[in-house]
């Protein structure tokens, strides 16, 4: 993809801005270089110790960033959000601002352009998808990780939701999934889809109290929403960035359903045994035994979600990556099949 051309009230592209930015110059702090990466919804601009993250002008479903405001609004609630888990590695918001000439300049004096989140710089050979590949993580590493987020999990503040609404609420998000992917225009095998969709309903629908009991029990909290391999940091403080901070609706969750995600990803990294340490060390922090069934069903069903959020990367790219998201869907999608016939 490439920078949008859209111009701001204060006429400056989002392409200028990207350029702008691309220059090591024009940070505070001395940098040898700055690598530019881009997502769905950012760029990513990364100096020798800090990075730069600018929200796009974007309009989803479940986001927009249309406004300067809402970007500045945005950026606030990632910090906030975020310093729950990551403490000081998000930093603050810095303003990209124009000059009465019409020069940028990063966090001077003028007419706000943009709004940016200034974060430090973590190693990537520290992060858990990366420790994971390269078989570098540690039994200790791992359990430092699941401690803090069981004591963040066993400390926050319940949020108030009814029995019937919470089994109602998965009953509709796994119909959800179950639309999106059978879609004809991404050519997923029909009776596949079909096959773990009605299992996993089929399991609300048999066992609908062991999923009621997680609301009954006040075990719905507001978490990280986003809980993946490549947003854990390990070391001695380990901590987890990159929370989802658009949708709060995202982060309602049960704590289970959150690391049963991570335990997932961790699977299609060829790391099964993280699974089981996963839970282990949770059951050790917090009073609470998860049935098998609970996890096996927040499993399957984060592995659809993933699969899904897959299919929609095709929508905006060229055919050569869209064979590879729709790869990753059909590798989702198997792994997904396997939760629900687990002993």
């Amino acid at each position: 993809m490439s920078p949008e051309k859209t111009t701001n009230h204060d006429g400056i592209t989002m392409q200028e801005k990207v350029a702008f930015l691309q220059r090591p110059e024009v940070y505070p702090e001395k940098t040898s270089l700055v690598e530019t990466r881009e997502t769905h919804m950012s760029w990513l601009f990364l100096t020798d110790r800090f990075v730069y993250k600018m929200k796009k002008s974007v309009q989803y479903d479940v986001l927009d960033y249309r406004t300067l405001e809402a970007r500045k609004h945005f950026c606030a609630e990632e910090i906030r959000l975020n310093r729950r888990l990551a403490g000081e590695v998000y930093i603050e918001v810095v303003p990209l601002t124009v000059d009465q000439a019409g020069r940028p300049y990063l966090g001077g004096l003028g007419t706000v352009a943009e709004w940016l989140v200034k974060m430090k710089r973590l190693p990537q050979e520290r992060m858990l998808d990366c420790a994971i590949k390269n078989r570098t993580v540690t039994t200790e590493e791992l359990r430092a990780v699941i401690s803090r987020l069981a004591r963040f999990y066993r400390d926050a503040v319940p949020v108030a939701m009814t029995a019937d609404r919470y089994v109602e609420r998965l009953k509709n998000r796994t119909a959800e999934n179950r639309r999106a992917l059978t879609l004809p225009k991404y050519g997923l095998p029909d009776g596949q889809v079909a096959g773990i969709h009605e299992a996993q309903l089929a399991l609300l629908a048999r066992s609908p109290e062991i999923f009621a009991a997680r609301a009954a029990g006040r075990r719905i909290i507001e978490a990280h929403g986003d809980l993946r391999p490549e947003h854990v940091c390990l070391g001695p403080e380990p901590v987890i960035i990159d929370c989802l901070e658009f949708e709060p609706d995202f982060r309602i969750l049960d704590p289970v359903e959150e690391l049963a995600f991570l335990a997932m990803e961790c699977e299609l990294l060829e790391a099964p045994e993280i699974s089981r340490l996963i839970f282990e060390v949770y059951r050790e922090t917090v009073a609470d035994r998860p049935p098998e069934a609970l996890t096996g069903y927040y499993q399957s069903y984060r592995a659809c979600v993933r699969a899904k959020l897959a299919l929609w990367h095709i929508e905006e790219v060229n055919e050569h990556d869209a064979d590879y998201w729709r790869n990753r869907a059909r590798a989702y999608l198997s792994l997904a099949a396997t939760y629900l016939d687990r002993p």
